[in-house]
């Protein structure tokens, strides 16, 4: 098996999503449990773990670890999901481990993630990673990476994405992000709202006890108004509460782990996280996929006063809120184009709706001129027309397809 055969075996199983550990632990035992070997950190969210992730990773490199990341989703590479020491995993690896694990995944009708956990771990234990920091996939309760027994653990924040698999409510979208929480294991709690907080601390005892019958719960609620104010290579406001919760992971890990305040400082200083307020000359990339993402674009893109005309090129997954994504986007481009993206037809917006919902005299009145181009190639480069500024956005799948159409890559 090459590459492009276990990519080729691997990504028809992205369409379907199956909740549990038990295929996972199956697939991790087959390759020695390596889940066990390498220290992690475990960090989940709605939004901004990507950030944190990324973030946390820069700060232990800085203090001289040999660093293991597991993130998702990719934007342009598989490969991306997996690194050690900042390089992604070889693609003789990714066949090698595919292969290693072909009649396994079979056999149990193992998922794409599911796979891709297992290889994650395998790999980083094979190059020498020294600590992990591994990214939620969905929810937390029941999703792969939550085989991990980590040294801290740690939430971001709560907003509505997903709800058809976590629930149709903010608290019930809390309750199952908060069972990443571990016995004897520090939980920090990045989220602001009081309410929100209160169920993610309850949560959290739960899935505690669920463990360890009466075991204690070491929970870390960050103040509502703490935001980091020191060097930060990442753009937008809403970057410097994301640092924040980062700081209170680092803060919560054991001595031997814990970087001190230069290597924080320099780390965050130098992070960077492909597709988020991720500029390239004209071009302004945010992977902005629910409406509290937009929310977060629509105020970072209002401090950074791009130059102007700001063009859009949009692309968003059918079963998103995208009405109101894009009444919000509305607020800061001047003129805006919605496409597909290629990589996202099979999670297509409906263009037949989308068409009548531009043609109603009674939509909400727009800053913005908007049209329709269906076809991705002409889209891209209609958008370029008299632009100061091209952002896109609307999901991973769009930023990653226009990276890879422009021949950027993700590197900045």
């Amino acid at each position: 098996m090459n590459y492009q055969q276990a990519i080729d075996f691997l990504y028809p199983r992205t369409t379907t999503i199956k909740f549990g550990l038990d295929r996972t632990l199956r697939l991790l035992a087959e390759l020695g449990d390596p889940h066990r070997v390498v220290p992690s950190i475990h960090i989940g969210g709605t939004n901004g773990k990507g950030s944190v992730t990324a973030l946390v990773a820069a700060a232990l490199e800085e203090a001289g670890w040999r660093v293991g990341a597991y993130t998702s989703p990719h934007l342009v590479d598989f490969r991306e999901r997996i690194t050690v020491a900042g390089r992604p995993i070889g693609e003789a690896s990714v066949a090698m481990w595919t292969d290693r694990l072909r009649a396994l995944i079979e056999s149990t009708e193992a998922t794409f993630f599911e796979a891709s956990t297992a290889m994650a771990f395998a790999d980083m234990v094979a190059r020498g990673a020294e600590i992990a920091v591994v990214e939620v996939g969905l929810g937390g309760r029941l999703d792969s990476t939550n085989v991990v027994r980590p040294l801290v653990s740690g939430i971001t924040k709560i907003a509505l994405d997903h709800q058809k698999y976590l629930g149709d409510t903010l608290e019930a979208i809390a309750r199952e992000k908060a069972w990443i929480a571990k016995p004897g294991t520090p939980f920090v709690i990045g989220e602001r709202d009081p309410g929100l907080v209160g169920v993610l601390k309850h949560e959290a005892r739960r899935a505690v006890r669920s463990v360890t019958p009466g075991g204690g719960s070491d929970l870390r609620v960050l103040p509502p108004e703490y935001e980091w104010t020191g060097p930060l290579g990442l753009r937008g406001r809403h970057q410097r509460r994301n640092a924040a919760v980062a700081h209170g992971i680092l803060a919560a890990l054991p001595t031997p782990y814990r970087p001190d305040t230069r290597a924080i400082e320099a780390g965050f200083a130098r992070a960077f996280v492909p597709g988020r307020l991720d500029r390239r000359g004209r071009w302004l990339f945010d992977v902005a996929h629910n409406p509290d993402g937009v929310r977060a674009l629509v105020g970072a893109v209002g401090e950074l006063v791009p130059p102007r005309p700001l063009h859009a090129l949009v692309s968003i997954l059918g079963d998103k809120e995208w009405p109101e994504m894009l009444v919000g986007l509305d607020q800061v481009v001047d003129l805006g184009i919605l496409t597909v993206a290629p990589t996202a037809a099979g999670r297509r917006w409906d263009l037949d709706w989308l068409t009548r919902w531009l043609a109603r005299s009674d939509r909400p009145p727009a800053r913005a001129e908007w049209h329709l181009i269906e076809d991705f190639g002409t889209a891209v480069q209609a958008v370029q027309v008299g632009a100061g500024t091209i952002l896109v956005t609307g999901s991973f799948h769009t930023v990653g397809d226009v990276l890879a159409a422009l021949g950027l890559g993700v590197a900045g």
